[in-house]
């Protein structure tokens, strides 16, 4: 896995955290940071962010979109 790849995984789980941190603050707002921050580890660590059995396959998708539109 390139840099390239990790710095895009790294904004990709900035934004699920923000996104899902403001979704939440509706409902939970004593929680939000917190779901957020553990949605986006879920999706940085692991990259199988929703738990789903086909892990490997996601991630091979994930990596061929990078592919696609990284130049590294």
């Amino acid at each position: 896995m390139s840099v390239a790849y990790q710095i895009v995984d790294v904004l990709i789980a900035g934004m699920v955290a923000g996104l899902s941190a403001f979704v939440l603050s509706a409902i939970t707002p004593r929680f939000s940071v917190t779901i957020g921050v553990i949605l986006a580890s879920m999706y940085y660590f692991s990259r199988n962010p929703w738990g789903s059995q086909n892990g490997d396959d996601l991630n091979r998708r994930i990596d061929d979109l990078y592919e696609r539109y990284l130049p590294f």
